[in-house]
């Protein structure tokens, strides 16, 4: 194959595949065996063999090929010439009207730091095992920023552990101010703001005690931690808002069908197995357990290949209600963007798992969302033994106070707050119904917003019940006093 028709491959093109490239020492065929990451048309990463080694392949097609192969050639020299750990890169081209290549030495058994970081995020947190893979990937940002380099895409899959070193990689994302000299206050700041962003916000309050880690290998600058704070928050705005459009459009995270009779939007990683699920919804709703059916909904347990997954479906009752529809987001686009926004916050809800919406011409018509499906109790059946007494275990009420500790963080409404829409699985608090939920913009449209959440919520029980007095003293009156649960 030529590397110019890699272009019109898309994202699985068969493999293997074999590549004519070239280098100072005359052509030679690469034999690409597996992909790891692809950008369908423009940029094609994987495993392979070339001149019977194994190499890490950065093959670039398309009109930006030269833009993307300079950019990303740029930074990896940038990296050797400061003596920064990165693996060596074998061979490189550019040929006009093909494309560009980057052959490396491929790391054979080297772990990211992202994938490390999974095997330890759920243990308590800052436990010796997290602080370790964050203070390890703190050291070397600090190395890199006392070369003046800093890497605009940072986060913890560009950082590899192989034979005891850790590797910096994607010399697409790195960046110079002065090579050699350490990188201004200012940049150091933003970098950091970058990296800080992509962790977990219940891991915020820490994040003085974890800069220490940085400091160590670089101290050039005093940093102080509200102007972190700030370029923090700011990174994570512009994360949260570029992941909501993500959702609603075909890229590598979500395979996405938009068209005048339909919308199809499902995760990419389940597309094999949720797009038959979502052409047969309602005869497995037919076939399911029922939780409600008719009016304006229906919603069901079902059974698929030994998965138990939910299905509701947004019905059209009739013209009328179709008129106050047919022109707006459907509550299953809403519902589908939402659970997407608290999952990417960290707030635990059920995984959402694809979206069905069907039009006429644009025009929407009934619409199905698919979530996995939770086995947990609600709040009210799993609390009801302590109705009298009071007597909550402390884990129950703690899960508690971190859920509605989040929602004020990331001002957020429920709308609905009834207990049945809350459940207790895998030792947490978890949202579902989620086709009123709101993040407002402003504390002054929150405030009341959580102050009819908050009377919702208490309505689950008694007034006078030992457990009603119990929430109620723990849960924050109003959203200006609200402290911070870690």
């Amino acid at each position: 194959m030529r590397l110019s028709e890699l272009k019109g491959a898309g994202r699985s093109p068969t493999l293997p595949l074999s590549l004519e490239l070239a280098d100072a020492a005359g052509s030679a065929q690469l034999q690409l065996l597996s992909l790891l990451r692809v950008l369908p048309g423009q940029r094609y990463v994987g495993a392979g063999v070339w001149r019977g080694r194994p190499v890490l392949a950065k093959l670039l097609v398309g009109s930006k090929a030269p833009r993307h192969f300079q950019r990303e050639l740029q930074g990896v020299q940038l990296l050797a010439e400061q003596g920064l750990t990165t693996p060596l890169l074998l061979a490189d081209g550019l040929k006009e009207g093909e494309g560009g290549w980057l052959l490396f030495e491929l790391l054979q058994g080297a772990e990211g730091l992202g994938d490390a970081w999974k095997q330890v995020e759920h243990m308590p947190l800052l436990a010796d095992e997290q602080s370790a893979v964050l203070a390890e990937a703190l050291g070397a940002i600090a190395q890199l920023h006392s070369k003046g380099l800093w890497q605009e895409d940072l986060h913890l899959d560009n950082l590899l552990r192989h034979d005891g070193k850790l590797y910096l990689i994607d010399g697409a994302g790195i960046r110079a101010e002065t090579p050699g000299q350490p990188l201004s206050r200012q940049k150091v700041l933003e970098n950091l703001g970058v990296f800080f962003a992509q962790l977990p916000k219940s891991i915020e309050p820490f994040n003085e005690e974890l800069l220490v880690h940085y400091l160590l290998g670089n101290a050039e600058h005093a940093l102080p931690m509200e102007a972190l704070q700030k370029q923090i928050d700011k990174v994570h705005a512009w994360r949260l808002n570029d992941f909501l459009k993500k959702i609603g459009r075909e890229c590598s995270l979500f395979s996405v069908q938009r068209g005048p009779f339909r919308l199809r939007a499902i995760r990419r990683d389940e597309e094999a197995f949720m797009a038959p699920v979502l052409e047969q919804a309602d005869a497995l709703l037919d076939q399911g357990h029922l939780y409600k059916t008719g009016g304006s909904a229906s919603v069901g347990k079902v059974d698929v290949s030994g998965r138990s997954l939910l299905i509701k479906r947004y019905n059209i009752k009739n013209p009328a209600h179709w008129l106050k529809r047919f022109w707006r987001p459907s509550r299953a686009w809403h519902a589908w963007r939402e659970a997407h926004r608290l999952t990417f916050l960290g707030i635990a809800t059920p995984k959402p798992l694809a979206l069905l919406e069907k039009r006429f011409l644009w025009l929407r018509r009934g619409a199905y969302l698919v979530t996995e499906h939770l086995s947990g109790p609600d709040i009210i059946q799993h609390l009801a033994p302590y109705v009298e007494n009071g007597d909550v275990p402390e884990a129950e009420l703690l899960a508690l106070d971190r859920l509605f500790a989040d929602l004020i963080r990331e001002r957020i409404s429920h709308g609905d707050f009834k207990g049945h829409n809350l459940l207790w699985q895998d030792d947490r608090w978890m949202l579902i119904d989620l086709d009123s939920m709101c993040q407002h913009r402003t504390q002054a449209s929150f405030a009341p917003a959580y102050a009819r959440d908050r009377a919702r919520f208490m309505r689950n029980w008694p007034e006078k019940s030992a457990l009603y007095r119990v929430i109620d003293g723990r849960l924050p009156k109003n959203v200006d006093t609200a402290p911070s649960v870690p």
